[in-house]
Protein backbone atom coordinates (compact mmCIF):
# COMPACT_ATOMS: atom_id res chain seq x y z
CA UNK A 1 0.00 0.00 0.00
CA UNK A 2 1.33 3.75 -0.72
CA UNK A 3 0.39 5.22 2.96
CA UNK A 4 2.68 2.32 4.27
CA UNK A 5 5.71 3.18 2.22
CA UNK A 6 5.20 6.97 2.17
CA UNK A 7 4.62 9.00 5.47
CA UNK A 8 1.97 11.45 3.33
CA UNK A 9 -1.48 10.92 1.22
CA UNK A 10 -0.07 10.96 -2.68
CA UNK A 11 -1.81 14.27 -3.42
CA UNK A 12 -3.66 13.66 -7.48
CA UNK A 13 -4.87 16.31 -9.40
CA UNK A 14 -7.92 14.96 -11.88
CA UNK A 15 -8.68 18.26 -14.57
CA UNK A 16 -11.38 17.45 -17.13
CA UNK A 17 -14.90 17.39 -18.08
CA UNK A 18 -17.83 15.56 -19.62
CA UNK A 19 -18.64 12.11 -18.37
CA UNK A 20 -15.26 10.50 -18.18
CA UNK A 21 -14.13 12.69 -15.16
CA UNK A 22 -16.47 11.05 -12.80
CA UNK A 23 -15.50 7.37 -13.83
CA UNK A 24 -12.48 8.03 -13.02
CA UNK A 25 -12.47 9.79 -9.78
CA UNK A 26 -14.75 7.24 -8.48
CA UNK A 27 -12.35 4.39 -8.93
CA UNK A 28 -9.95 6.90 -7.31
CA UNK A 29 -11.69 7.35 -4.35
CA UNK A 30 -10.70 5.35 -0.57
CA UNK A 31 -7.33 4.43 -2.37
CA UNK A 32 -5.34 6.55 0.22
CA UNK A 33 -4.92 9.30 -1.99
CA UNK A 34 -5.32 13.31 -1.42
CA UNK A 35 -7.88 13.94 -4.49
CA UNK A 36 -8.33 17.63 -6.02
CA UNK A 37 -11.11 17.48 -9.33
CA UNK A 38 -10.22 21.04 -11.53
CA UNK A 39 -13.56 20.77 -13.78
CA UNK A 40 -14.46 22.70 -16.57
CA UNK A 41 -16.63 25.49 -16.62
CA UNK A 42 -17.41 26.01 -20.42
CA UNK A 43 -20.12 23.93 -20.69
CA UNK A 44 -23.05 25.43 -22.76
CA UNK A 45 -25.27 22.45 -23.10
CA UNK A 46 -28.39 20.57 -22.05
CA UNK A 47 -29.37 21.60 -18.44
CA UNK A 48 -26.00 23.33 -17.95
CA UNK A 49 -26.60 25.89 -20.85
CA UNK A 50 -30.23 26.73 -19.87
CA UNK A 51 -29.39 27.36 -16.49
CA UNK A 52 -26.13 29.34 -17.55
CA UNK A 53 -28.53 31.59 -20.31
CA UNK A 54 -30.63 32.49 -17.77
CA UNK A 55 -28.88 33.76 -14.98
CA UNK A 56 -25.25 33.53 -15.78
CA UNK A 57 -23.83 30.51 -13.78
CA UNK A 58 -20.89 28.46 -14.33
CA UNK A 59 -22.67 25.11 -15.71
CA UNK A 60 -23.04 22.91 -13.07
CA UNK A 61 -23.36 19.70 -14.65
CA UNK A 62 -20.05 18.47 -14.50
CA UNK A 63 -19.84 19.77 -10.83
CA UNK A 64 -22.78 18.08 -10.15
CA UNK A 65 -21.51 14.64 -11.66
CA UNK A 66 -17.99 15.31 -9.70
CA UNK A 67 -19.52 16.11 -6.76
CA UNK A 68 -21.89 12.46 -6.77
CA UNK A 69 -18.46 10.05 -7.49
CA UNK A 70 -16.79 11.65 -4.11
CA UNK A 71 -19.31 11.99 -2.21
CA UNK A 72 -19.92 9.25 1.26
CA UNK A 73 -23.84 9.98 1.09
CA UNK A 74 -26.13 7.14 0.66
CA UNK A 75 -27.54 6.14 -2.59
CA UNK A 76 -30.99 7.36 -1.99
CA UNK A 77 -29.61 10.82 -1.53
CA UNK A 78 -27.40 10.70 -4.18
CA UNK A 79 -30.25 9.38 -6.53
CA UNK A 80 -32.03 12.45 -5.20
CA UNK A 81 -29.38 14.63 -6.42
CA UNK A 82 -29.22 13.49 -9.54
CA UNK A 83 -32.92 13.25 -10.28
CA UNK A 84 -33.72 14.93 -13.59
CA UNK A 85 -37.12 16.09 -14.06
CA UNK A 86 -39.12 14.42 -17.21
CA UNK A 87 -40.51 15.89 -20.08
CA UNK A 88 -44.01 16.54 -18.86
CA UNK A 89 -42.80 19.34 -15.88
CA UNK A 90 -42.75 21.71 -18.31
CA UNK A 91 -41.38 24.36 -15.54
CA UNK A 92 -38.61 22.08 -14.84
CA UNK A 93 -38.23 19.73 -17.80
CA UNK A 94 -34.89 18.05 -18.44
CA UNK A 95 -33.24 19.68 -15.00
CA UNK A 96 -31.52 18.04 -12.55
CA UNK A 97 -32.35 18.88 -8.68
CA UNK A 98 -28.44 19.08 -8.54
CA UNK A 99 -27.63 21.52 -10.64
CA UNK A 100 -30.74 23.71 -9.66
CA UNK A 101 -28.96 23.38 -6.25
CA UNK A 102 -25.62 24.64 -7.57
CA UNK A 103 -26.86 27.23 -9.11
CA UNK A 104 -29.11 28.27 -6.28
CA UNK A 105 -26.03 28.56 -3.99
CA UNK A 106 -24.24 30.02 -6.72
CA UNK A 107 -26.45 33.01 -6.77
CA UNK A 108 -26.32 33.18 -2.63
CA UNK A 109 -22.79 33.15 -2.72
CA UNK A 110 -21.83 35.55 -5.62
CA UNK A 111 -19.84 33.27 -6.80
CA UNK A 112 -19.50 29.23 -7.94
CA UNK A 113 -16.08 28.43 -6.13
CA UNK A 114 -17.41 28.84 -2.26
CA UNK A 115 -20.47 27.55 -2.98
CA UNK A 116 -19.43 24.28 -4.19
CA UNK A 117 -17.04 24.07 -0.76
CA UNK A 118 -20.11 24.56 1.30
CA UNK A 119 -22.22 22.11 -1.03
CA UNK A 120 -19.08 19.74 -0.69
CA UNK A 121 -19.22 19.69 3.19
CA UNK A 122 -23.19 18.81 2.85
CA UNK A 123 -22.53 16.07 0.28
CA UNK A 124 -19.74 14.64 2.43
CA UNK A 125 -17.49 15.22 0.08
CA UNK A 126 -14.28 12.54 0.05
CA UNK A 127 -11.35 15.23 -1.55
CA UNK A 128 -11.61 18.76 -3.24
CA UNK A 129 -13.80 19.86 -6.19
CA UNK A 130 -12.47 22.94 -7.62
CA UNK A 131 -14.17 24.71 -10.39
CA UNK A 132 -11.15 25.57 -12.96
CA UNK A 133 -12.36 29.60 -12.72
CA UNK A 134 -14.94 31.51 -10.31
CA UNK A 135 -16.89 32.30 -13.38
CA UNK A 136 -18.71 31.13 -16.62
CA UNK A 137 -16.32 31.40 -19.33
CA UNK A 138 -16.90 31.04 -23.18
CA UNK A 139 -14.87 28.32 -25.72
CA UNK A 140 -13.57 29.69 -28.45
CA UNK A 141 -12.25 28.02 -31.52
CA UNK A 142 -10.35 28.74 -34.85
CA UNK A 143 -10.84 26.13 -37.33
CA UNK A 144 -8.37 24.86 -40.09
CA UNK A 145 -9.97 27.38 -42.95
CA UNK A 146 -9.71 30.34 -41.18
CA UNK A 147 -13.13 31.14 -39.43
CA UNK A 148 -14.14 31.27 -35.56
CA UNK A 149 -16.77 30.27 -33.71
CA UNK A 150 -17.87 30.46 -30.12
CA UNK A 151 -19.69 27.95 -27.57
CA UNK A 152 -18.79 24.27 -27.05
CA UNK A 153 -22.35 22.98 -28.53
CA UNK A 154 -21.66 25.08 -31.43
CA UNK A 155 -17.90 24.32 -32.44
CA UNK A 156 -18.69 20.65 -31.77
CA UNK A 157 -21.37 20.29 -34.63
CA UNK A 158 -19.55 22.69 -37.06
CA UNK A 159 -18.16 19.72 -38.61
CA UNK A 160 -14.47 21.43 -39.03
CA UNK A 161 -11.56 20.58 -38.57
CA UNK A 162 -10.34 22.51 -35.21
CA UNK A 163 -6.95 24.27 -35.51
CA UNK A 164 -6.72 25.75 -31.45
CA UNK A 165 -9.07 26.80 -28.65
CA UNK A 166 -9.35 29.86 -25.83
CA UNK A 167 -11.40 30.84 -23.56
CA UNK A 168 -12.56 34.32 -23.02
CA UNK A 169 -14.98 35.82 -19.69
CA UNK A 170 -18.45 37.52 -20.21
CA UNK A 171 -17.08 40.44 -19.14
CA UNK A 172 -14.26 41.23 -22.04
CA UNK A 173 -12.27 44.12 -19.15
CA UNK A 174 -10.39 40.95 -17.75
CA UNK A 175 -8.97 37.53 -18.89
CA UNK A 176 -9.78 34.40 -17.39
CA UNK A 177 -8.24 32.89 -14.13
CA UNK A 178 -7.78 30.54 -11.63
CA UNK A 179 -8.14 30.85 -8.31
CA UNK A 180 -4.94 30.36 -6.43
CA UNK A 181 -6.35 27.12 -4.36
CA UNK A 182 -6.56 25.38 -8.36
CA UNK A 183 -2.52 26.81 -8.58
CA UNK A 184 -1.43 25.50 -5.38
CA UNK A 185 -2.69 21.83 -5.80
CA UNK A 186 -1.10 21.82 -9.18
CA UNK A 187 2.21 22.76 -7.80
CA UNK A 188 2.09 20.57 -4.72
CA UNK A 189 0.71 17.22 -6.97
CA UNK A 190 2.55 14.38 -7.14
CA UNK A 191 0.47 13.56 -10.01
CA UNK A 192 -1.57 15.20 -12.70
CA UNK A 193 -4.34 13.45 -14.33
CA UNK A 194 -5.64 14.93 -17.89
CA UNK A 195 -8.73 13.01 -19.29
CA UNK A 196 -10.41 10.71 -20.25
CA UNK A 197 -12.64 13.98 -22.20
CA UNK A 198 -12.88 15.72 -24.96
CA UNK A 199 -9.51 16.76 -26.38
CA UNK A 200 -10.72 20.20 -27.30
CA UNK A 201 -14.43 21.01 -25.19
CA UNK A 202 -14.10 19.49 -21.93
CA UNK A 203 -9.87 18.80 -21.61
CA UNK A 204 -8.49 22.02 -23.36
CA UNK A 205 -11.09 24.69 -21.95
CA UNK A 206 -9.54 24.68 -18.58
CA UNK A 207 -5.56 24.73 -19.90
CA UNK A 208 -6.34 27.49 -21.48
CA UNK A 209 -6.97 29.52 -18.58
CA UNK A 210 -3.95 31.22 -17.89
CA UNK A 211 -2.51 30.43 -14.82
CA UNK A 212 -3.67 26.86 -14.89
CA UNK A 213 -1.11 26.68 -18.00
CA UNK A 214 1.53 28.48 -16.90
CA UNK A 215 0.90 26.25 -13.18
CA UNK A 216 1.31 22.90 -15.75
CA UNK A 217 4.44 24.30 -17.09
CA UNK A 218 6.11 24.78 -13.76
CA UNK A 219 5.00 21.70 -11.87
CA UNK A 220 7.42 18.84 -11.00
CA UNK A 221 4.38 16.46 -10.91
CA UNK A 222 4.20 13.80 -13.50
CA UNK A 223 1.48 14.78 -16.10
CA UNK A 224 -0.21 11.80 -17.42
CA UNK A 225 -2.79 11.86 -20.17
CA UNK A 226 -5.61 9.11 -20.38
CA UNK A 227 -6.00 9.29 -24.31
CA UNK A 228 -9.54 8.55 -25.42
CA UNK A 229 -10.27 5.03 -26.87
CA UNK A 230 -12.50 6.68 -30.11
CA UNK A 231 -12.47 9.58 -31.80
CA UNK A 232 -14.61 12.03 -31.61
CA UNK A 233 -16.79 13.80 -34.69
CA UNK A 234 -16.50 17.31 -34.83
CA UNK A 235 -13.06 17.09 -32.73
CA UNK A 236 -10.67 14.19 -33.39
CA UNK A 237 -11.63 12.11 -36.37
CA UNK A 238 -8.71 10.13 -37.78
CA UNK A 239 -6.53 10.80 -34.59
CA UNK A 240 -4.03 8.73 -33.32
CA UNK A 241 -2.94 9.13 -29.72
CA UNK A 242 0.32 11.47 -30.40
CA UNK A 243 -2.00 13.61 -32.42
CA UNK A 244 -3.71 14.03 -29.42
CA UNK A 245 -1.09 14.66 -27.52
CA UNK A 246 0.41 17.33 -30.18
CA UNK A 247 -2.77 18.87 -29.66
CA UNK A 248 -2.33 19.41 -25.68
CA UNK A 249 1.54 20.54 -26.35
CA UNK A 250 0.77 22.88 -29.05
CA UNK A 251 -1.43 24.13 -27.02
CA UNK A 252 0.99 25.12 -24.15
CA UNK A 253 4.07 26.05 -26.52
CA UNK A 254 5.97 22.52 -24.76
CA UNK A 255 6.00 19.40 -24.72
CA UNK A 256 4.65 19.06 -21.18
CA UNK A 257 2.69 15.49 -21.03
CA UNK A 258 4.86 12.59 -19.32
CA UNK A 259 2.73 9.79 -19.53
CA UNK A 260 0.25 8.54 -21.86
CA UNK A 261 -2.14 5.77 -21.15
CA UNK A 262 -3.21 3.98 -24.45
CA UNK A 263 -5.98 1.08 -24.36
CA UNK A 264 -4.71 -1.68 -26.81
CA UNK A 265 -7.55 -4.19 -26.69
CA UNK A 266 -9.26 -3.81 -29.63
CA UNK A 267 -13.19 -2.28 -29.90
CA UNK A 268 -15.23 -4.74 -31.71
CA UNK A 269 -17.09 -2.85 -34.36
CA UNK A 270 -20.57 -4.43 -34.30
CA UNK A 271 -20.87 -3.78 -30.88
CA UNK A 272 -20.87 -0.19 -31.12
CA UNK A 273 -23.90 1.56 -31.13
CA UNK A 274 -23.13 4.91 -33.27
CA UNK A 275 -26.93 6.01 -33.26
CA UNK A 276 -26.78 5.69 -29.29
CA UNK A 277 -23.79 7.43 -28.85
CA UNK A 278 -23.47 9.70 -32.21
CA UNK A 279 -20.31 11.83 -31.02
CA UNK A 280 -18.18 8.72 -31.18
CA UNK A 281 -16.53 7.59 -34.73
CA UNK A 282 -13.82 4.78 -34.77
CA UNK A 283 -11.31 3.60 -32.50
CA UNK A 284 -8.42 6.01 -31.90
CA UNK A 285 -4.98 4.95 -33.73
CA UNK A 286 -2.01 3.87 -32.03
CA UNK A 287 1.25 5.97 -33.21
CA UNK A 288 3.69 4.71 -30.14
CA UNK A 289 6.75 6.22 -32.08
CA UNK A 290 4.95 9.72 -32.56
CA UNK A 291 4.01 9.39 -28.48
CA UNK A 292 7.71 8.84 -27.49
CA UNK A 293 8.91 10.93 -29.83
CA UNK A 294 7.92 13.86 -27.82
CA UNK A 295 9.39 12.22 -24.54
CA UNK A 296 6.51 10.66 -23.34
CA UNK A 297 6.04 6.95 -21.45
CA UNK A 298 3.69 4.78 -22.68
CA UNK A 299 1.57 2.71 -20.38
CA UNK A 300 -0.31 0.50 -22.84
CA UNK A 301 -3.05 -2.11 -21.53
CA UNK A 302 -6.12 -3.60 -21.64
CA UNK A 303 -8.55 -0.49 -20.41
CA UNK A 304 -11.40 -1.09 -22.40
CA UNK A 305 -15.15 -1.50 -20.71
CA UNK A 306 -17.85 -2.51 -23.32
CA UNK A 307 -21.46 -1.21 -21.89
CA UNK A 308 -24.64 -0.27 -23.02
CA UNK A 309 -23.37 -0.82 -26.86
CA UNK A 310 -20.83 1.58 -26.51
CA UNK A 311 -17.09 1.55 -25.73
CA UNK A 312 -15.64 3.05 -22.60
CA UNK A 313 -12.59 3.06 -20.09
CA UNK A 314 -12.49 0.87 -17.19
CA UNK A 315 -12.13 2.87 -14.22
CA UNK A 316 -10.68 0.53 -12.08
CA UNK A 317 -8.38 -0.46 -14.59
CA UNK A 318 -7.06 2.75 -14.97
CA UNK A 319 -7.37 3.55 -11.75
CA UNK A 320 -5.03 0.90 -10.59
CA UNK A 321 -2.36 1.97 -13.32
CA UNK A 322 -2.58 5.63 -11.74
CA UNK A 323 -1.60 4.06 -8.33
CA UNK A 324 1.20 2.31 -9.65
CA UNK A 325 2.42 4.85 -11.35
CA UNK A 326 2.51 7.44 -8.37
CA UNK A 327 3.49 4.87 -6.23
CA UNK A 328 7.11 4.16 -8.59
CA UNK A 329 7.36 8.14 -9.20
CA UNK A 330 7.29 8.53 -4.94
CA UNK A 331 10.11 6.01 -4.39
CA UNK A 332 12.10 7.08 -7.64
CA UNK A 333 11.76 10.43 -5.96
CA UNK A 334 12.97 8.96 -2.26
CA UNK A 335 15.66 7.08 -4.39
CA UNK A 336 16.98 10.25 -5.70
CA UNK A 337 17.09 12.22 -2.78
CA UNK A 338 19.42 9.02 -0.96
CA UNK A 339 21.90 9.96 -3.77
Amino acid sequence: MIDALHSHQPKIVVIGGGTGLPVILKNLKNRQVDITAVVTVADDGGSSGILRNYINVVPPGDIRNVMVALSDLPKLELDLFQYRFNSTDKFFAGHAIGNLIIAALSEMKGGIFDSVQILSKIMQVDGHIYPAANEPLELNAEFSDGTHLSGESEITNAGKLIKRVWVEANDDSHKPEAVHQVIDAIMEADQIVLGPGSLFTSILPNLMIENVGEALRRTKADIVYICNIMTQKGETENFTEADHVRVLNRHLGTNFINTVLVNIKEVPSEYIDHKKWNEVSQPVKHDFEGLRAMGCRVISADFLELKDRGAFHNGQEVADELINLIGRSLDDHKDSQRK
